[in-house]
Order: C-alpha cells, then sequence, then structure tokens
C-alpha cells in the first residue's frame, strides 16, 4: 500500500475512534455551546501538534523505546483525566432559573486550552503518532512530507471533532437533551475517570 494512502487510512481509523477528545467535545458542546465545542475541537488538533514535534525531533522513538516514560506519561494523563471527570461528577443539578439558561460559561481560551491538554496529555494519541511515524512513514520520506502528513492528521482531528459539536449543539438534539444536563454531566465525568482509570491501571502494571 502506498505512504500516502496507508497515513490517510489509519489517520480516519484512529480519529473516528472513541475516546476522551469525543467525550470533552460532545459534552462542551451539547452543555455549554456550539462555540465552546468547536474551540476544543480546534484545541485538540493543535494537542496533536505536540506528539507529532516530539516524534519528528526523535523523542518519539525513546518513548517507544522506554516503557517507565511512556509509563510516566500515562499516569500524567491519567491525572488529568481524573480530574476533568472527578470536577463533572461533583456537578450540582442547578437552580431553576439557571436551568432556563441555554449556554453556560466558558471562555474562548478555556475551551481551546481543555482540548489542547485533552490532546496532548493522551498516551493512545502519543502510541498513535509515534506508531504512524515510525512503523508506517518510511525513513527516506522527505522532512517536508512528515510534516505535511502531521498538518492531515490535525487537520482530520479538528475536522471531525468540529462535525461532533456541530451535531451536538444542534438546536433540536440540544434541546431534547439539556433537561438532562446534569446526569449527562456526571456521565461523561464518570467516562473520563473511567478512561483515566484505565491508564493510571495500565501505567501502574508495568
Amino acid at each position: 500500500m502506498h505512504e500516502s494512502i496507508a497515513v490517510l487510512t489509519i489517520t480516519v481509523l484512529a480519529v473516528l475512534s472513541p475516546g476522551p477528545d469525543f467525550a470533552m467535545v460532545s459534552r462542551n458542546s451539547l452543555l455549554l455551546s456550539r462555540r465552546a465545542g468547536v474551540l476544543t475541537a480546534l484545541g485538540i488538533g493543535l494537542g496533536v501538534w505536540v506528539h507529532v514535534a516530539y516524534t519528528l525531533l526523535g523523542v518519539g522513538l525513546v518513548i517507544q523505546q522506554s516503557l517507565r516514560l511512556y509509563a510516566a506519561l500515562k499516569i500524567v494523563g491519567a491525572l488529568y483525566l481524573l480530574y476533568l471527570g472527578v470536577k463533572m461528577l461533583r456537578s450540582r443539578e442547578p437552580a431553576a432559573a439557571e436551568a432556563q439558561a441555554p449556554v453556560a460559561a466558558m471562555s474562548d481560551w478555556a475551551a481551546l486550552r481543555t482540548g489542547f491538554l485533552t490532546n496532548a496529555l493522551n498516551p493512545k494519541c502519543t502510541v498513535f503518532v509515534v506508531s504512524l511515524f515510525l512503523q508506517v512513514v518510511q525513513p527516506a520520506t522527505p522532512m517536508a512530507q512528515r510534516i505535511g502528513y502531521g498538518a492531515f492528521v490535525s487537520a482530520t482531528h479538528i475536522v471531525w471533532f468540529a462535525l461532533v459539536a456541530l451535531l451536538f449543539s444542534h438546536g433540536s438534539v440540544r434541546a431534547a437533551l439539556l433537561r438532562w444536563r446534569l446526569w449527562i454531566d456526571r456521565a461523561f465525568g464518570a467516562l473520563l475517570v473511567g478512561f483515566g482509570a484505565l491508564l493510571a491501571g495500565s501505567a501502574l502494571r508495568r
């Protein structure tokens, strides 16, 4: 299979698989606003460049060969997911006036930062990008083309999660689900805690 086709196929399949990125974009789009969801998606795309950068610099090979370093990255990612999850689980039932409010407050920077950190600290994305560049992309591939692959991976994340944001912030979908906002927030929180616990468990078993 041609290298470019392999990169395209693997990237699309990896991005479509559910994980913390999907949970955060869905939650922010549904419970906050379309703008918050799209900015979270943009942050995720920017977070991809962290993985691309250290892989192109050769650090990815070190991560792949060092079990301790990879385990440490898993622990950091797990702690961040646990922090977000517990924060959502502790959400309270809104007062009557608050329940009628269509949008909860979240700054653009906070949405962007949340998406960025969720992806940049996600070991799943670490494994994906490192494996893609070290096992699929050939050593003779020019650096400019490698950077182009990185841009494609980032853009694919942004486009897919922006579409997810548009879906979950759609008027009829959002209106039907907002009445359950407390339990939805807690459900996403439990999901993130689950992801974090699995990451921490796999790191500690090494």
